[in-house]
This record gives C-alpha cells, sequence and structure tokens, in this order.
C-alpha cells in the first residue's frame, strides 16, 4: 500500500499516527543512539571497524525484485550491475539465456511489443473468478484432496469470505473521497493564487497567498498534510494522483463482487501464465513508467557512497539486478519465482523483494524458487508489510513457510518497519506489519531517504518497503567483507546482533496506543544493529551448511 493511504487509513481507525514533532535528518537511519540520539543502524561505527581491522571487501550482486528502477540516477549508475556477456541493444539473446538484451536486468511486466503492465488488479479477485466455477457453491471434503487442492479450495473460500464483506473498506473509501475532494478545492485555489500548476508542500509552506480565500486553502492544506505525515518534498499533483490511483484501484476490486476484474496480463505480457515453464516473457525496459519504488529501495541498499551527492548507500561493493515484478497491484506468483531464479542464475548472493499480498494461489511456484535460492546459498530479505497486522495470525505472502510441509525456509529474512522516538513517540512505526513468530528483526522505515526516479533527485518514502532494503543492505555488506560465511550464517549474524532496548522505551503495537514490547513483535525483539553485526561476523567461523533440496513438482502441476 501507498505511504499516503496507508497512513490516512491508521488515521481512520486510531484517530492519529502521532503527536511527535516529524523531524530528523536525512539519512537518520545509518545513525546510532549512543552518539546521534537517534535509533539507527549505526553505519559509521562498523566501517570503522572494518578499516581498523583492515577488512577488504569483494564486489557482491544484489537483487532488486521491484517495480523497476531509474537507471539514469546520478547515485545508482555506477553501482547498476550490466550483463557483462549481452551487447546492449542488438537484439541478439548474446548469452544465450532466454532474454534478449538483458542488459541491467528483466522485466517481467513487459510485452514484446515494448507496451507494460503498470497496472495489476487484486490477486483474491483474480482467485475468486479463477476457482469460480470449481469451487463456488460446493461443500467438499477437504480430507479427500490432495494437498494442492486443499490448498487452493481454501484460498478460494478465502477470497469469497473477503469479497463479500467490503463494507469497513468502502466506509474508508468514502472518508478518503470526502478528503479528497477538499484537497482539489483548495489545491485549485492555490494554484490559481501561485499562478504554477505544481509544486512542493514546501515551497507551500514558504508561499504569502494573495487572498484571504488562498489563505484559507494553504492552512488547510498544510494541515491536512502534517495531520497524514506527507513530507515536505512531496508536491500537489503526486499526492492528488496517489489518493485517485488509491480510490480507483478499491473501487475496481469492490466491483470485482460482480464482474471478473480486466487480465491486464493476457493482453500485455500473453504468456501461459499457468505454465511455470513458460518463461520466455517480457522486455528488457527495466525502468518503464513506475520506478519510484524500486529507484528509492536500490538507494537505500547500494546508492554510491561519498561521491558527495545525494544520499550515501549501506553497501560500498555491491551490483544492483534490476528485475521488474512489482505493478501498482498485487504481483503475480509466476513473476516472483521466475524472477527469483533470474536473479540467482546471474550471481545475486541476497536477494531484496519489497512487496506483499493476501493471497498467494501458486505459492508452490514461489517455494520452490526460495528453495532453490537457497540451494545456492543465496539470502532473501521480505519486508513484512504494512497493515498493522499480526501475520501470524493473517495471510500475508510470500512467507518462510513452505506449502507441503510447512517447513520454515532457513535463508529468508522478514524485516518490520521500525521508527524513532522523534518521530512516532514509538519504536515502532504505526503501519508495521508484525510477529512473534513470523518477523525476523525489524530496521528503519520511517521517512527514509534515498533516490528517487529523475536522474538527480531524492526524497523521503515510509514503508516496511524501506525497512527491508535497510535490512539487505547489511546482509550485502557482511557478505561483501566476510565472503566465506553461508547466507545461512550472514541471516543468524543479522537477528543475533540485533539491538533489544530495555522496556522503557516506548513501543506501540502497530496501528494501536497499546504498550508492548519488540519481543512480542518479532522473534528477535530486536533492531538491526550493522555494527553490533560486522563485529560478530568477525568472530564467526565459516561452516558449511546442508542446503535442501527443492521439492519436486507433482504431476499434477501443470
Amino acid at each position: 500500500m501507498k505511504k499516503f493511504t496507508f497512513i490516512l487509513l491508521c488515521f481512520l481507525s486510531i484517530g492519529s499516527i502521532t503527536n511527535a514533532q516529524k523531524k530528523a535528518p536525512n539519512g537518520w537511519h545509518l545513525l546510532s543512539v549512543e552518539k546521534d540520539s537517534f535509533y539507527g543502524i549505526n553505519l559509521e561505527a562498523a566501517y570503522n571497524f572494518l578499516k581498523e581491522h583492515h577488512k577488504k571487501s569483494t564486489p557482491v550482486i544484489v537483487a532488486v525484485l521491484d517495480s523497476g528502477v531509474d537507471t539514469a540516477h546520478e547515485d545508482l549508475k555506477n553501482i547498476l550491475w550490466r550483463n557483462p556477456k549481452e551487447i546492449p541493444g542488438n537484439g541478439i539473446d548474446d548469452d544465450k539465456n532466454g532474454y534478449i538484451d538483458d542488459v541491467y536486468g528483466w522485466n517481467f511486466l513487459g510485452g514484446k511489443d515494448g507496451r507494460n503492465i503498470d497496472k495489476a488488479s487484486d490477486e483474491k479477485n483474480r482467485v475468486y473468478y479463477a476457482y469460480k466455477e470449481r469451487f463456488q457453491g460446493k461443500n467438499l471434503d477437504t480430507s479427500t484432496m490432495s494437498l494442492e487442492d486443499k490448498y487452493l479450495y481454501e484460498t478460494w473460500l478465502r477470497s469469497e469470505k473477503e469479497i463479500n464483506s467490503s463494507t469497513e473498506d468502502q466506509t474508508n473509501i468514502t472518508y478518503i473521497e470526502i478528503a479528497l475532494k477538499a484537497i482539489k478545492k483548495n489545491d485549485k485555489i492555490i494554484r490559481e493564487d501561485m499562478g504554477k500548476e505544481e509544486y512542493s508542500f514546501a515551497e507551500l509552506e514558504k508561499y504569502t497567498p494573495k487572498t484571504d480565500e488562498a489563505k484559507r486553502a494553504k492552512m488547510s492544506l498544510l494541515q491536512t498534510m502534517k495531520m497524514f505525515g506527507i513530507e515536505q518534498d512531496v508536491t500537489n499533483t503526486e499526492i492528488i494522483k496517489e489518493i485517485e490511483d488509491y480510490v480507483e484501484s478499491k473501487k475496481t476490486s469492490f466491483e470485482s463482487k460482480d464482474k471478473p476484474p480486466f487480465d491486464y496480463r493476457a493482453d500485455v505480457i500473453k504468456d501461459n501464465y499457468n505454465d511455470i515453464n513458460d518463461k520466455y516473457y517480457g522486455n528488457n525496459d527495466v525502468m518503464a513508467g513506475t520506478s519510484k519504488h524500486g529507484t528509492h529501495v536500490s538507494g537505500i541498499i547500494g546508492a554510491e557512497r561519498n561521491n558527495n551527492l545525494g544520499m550515501d548507500g549501506i553497501a560500498d561493493n555491491v551490483k544492483i539486478i534490476t528485475v521488474r515484478v512489482v505493478p501498482d497491484g498485487d504481483e503475480y506468483d509466476k513473476d516472483i519465482a521466475l524472477g527469483i531464479h533470474y536473479a540467482v542464475d546471474n550471481g545475486a548472493k541476497v536477494i531484496n523483494m519489497s512487496f506483499g499480498k493476501g493471497f498467494s494461489p501458486e505459492k508452490k511456484w514461489v517455494d520452490e524458487a526460495i528453495q532453490y535460492a537457497a540451494s545456492k546459498d543465496v539470502l532473501i530479505v521480505h519486508a513484512a508489510g504494512n497493515d498493522s497486522k499480526n501475520i501470524d495470525s493473517n495471510e500475508n505472502y510470500p512467507n518462510p513457510y513452505f506449502l507441503y510441509d510447512n517447513k520454515r525456509a532457513d535463508n529468508i529474512i522478514t524485516v518490520g518497519a521500525s521508527s524513532d522516538i522523534k518521530l512516532s513517540n514509538s519504536l515502532t512505526a504505526p503501519f508495521s506489519n508484525y510477529g512473534k513468530n513470523t518477523v525476523d528483526v525489524f530496521a528503519p522505515g520511517v521517512r527514509i531517504y534515498s533516490t528517487l526516479p529523475g536522474g538527480n533527485k531524492y526524497g523521503n518514502l515510509d514503508g516496511t518497503s524501506m525497512a527491508s532494503p535497510v535490512v539487505a543492505g547489511v546482509a550485502a555488506l557482511l557478505r561483501s567483507y566476510y565472503p566465506s560465511l553461508s547466507a545461512v550464517q550472514i541471516k543468524q549474524i543479522i537477528e543475533q546482533s540485533a539491538t533489544v532496548y530495555d522496556n522503557d522505551v516506548n513501543v506501540y503495537k502497530p496501528g494501536t496506543r497499546d504498550k508492548t514490547t519488540l519481543s512480542e513483535l518479532s522473534r528477535t525483539g530486536g533492531i538491526v544493529n550493522v555494527y553490533s553485526a560486522v563485529q560478530l561476523a568477525d568472530k564467526t567461523k565459516p561452516i558449511i551448511i546442508e542446503q535442501t533440496k527443492p521439492h519436486k513438482r507433482t504431476k499434477k502441476h501443470k
């Protein structure tokens, strides 16, 4: 869910997300409590330790499975992976991997004609109509079903229930539409008074209106933006479009109760979705038109350090493979599975996945891809999600539990979003999902400053989508300076070195004003600390961990 809309829904559900002063320096997530009084990851101390101990780094490839990336960004262009076996622009599959001109990575959301999927429907709606004829009105005995059929049936029943019980969502959309109407009205007044069509809220704050009507409009807009936690560098056009897109997607979801969602995939990609072996689809346009999210994530992990531009990433010797698999809407399991395979086959040792959804009908494909990554010693970092829910008891995919035996993958880290007391009055972000058994660690995910599309643009975004690349960046740094350590060891080091703060530090259960502890919200009860992590890595002896073999697909799989 996008930044404004999940903050707005938090506001609607609990009254106000924070009374704290929303002030923190750009890059606060890299700072430390001891030196800077911010609950960041203590990056400077980590690099000082590595320097003092004369540690040398080796290049590490990190795959970002996301919405795309701005390949021309000043802070990213030097750290992006380039396929050494591919000759750019010659229209030939030089490395014979099935993907033509995959110079920076691959776009699994593209068509051979150059078009790209920007929007996609909710997975619950796709599931509902895919299996409606097969399951609706039938009281089936699950004890006689195969594991796969039982999973599909139970998934379909859940989709049917959610589609038929959307009253609360419809009420929330009504409130959002009322807020949007007021924002548009005041925005029109301000645009006319300023004589310009686009402005940031920082510009609005400094602007002196010419009329009393514009003064009232300015005050109303600023109050709304501050109430909902909108950053000052966001523009009027960006926020209005984001709210409009969210309202449109929700209304489309409501309408799906009566009619199937539009099949964007069949229109653009034209693959046989039900065949996981039909995998040579897409195109090489990794930027497409939706690269904001992926560009921001990539910068957090590895934006070029110490170049006197914009901001510094966490890891200092990475190459980022761009794998575009995330549309505006729910991603497709097939793209995720094949995206993981693509990343692993091209040398990635860390994969960041800042996305998630409530339904995963082809989870078996994703499970197999995760096991493939494990067999190649690849660590996967996944965002916990932004719904203020306990994902121990609420469905959230991808997850580390395998469909067939419920065993847990040991090469996945699931990350919740932490905040700072100065930002949220709590160490937890108000929107973050949590789970004592499922979420492994927390990492900074509020007001994270990073790269944005446009060549030389930067800005702040919120979400577990930002917390996950913080951990991915830490993992990449560890794998770079301690290349003999396995993916499983890196995961253990990150977890064991996380900082567990005393109970007197304010922690709210996300989405509420109920006080709790991080130990009740995650397995480790801690926030990632890269300084402690490098110290622990320095003491850790490399071991060979036997990797599990991927499950074989049964004959019933298509």
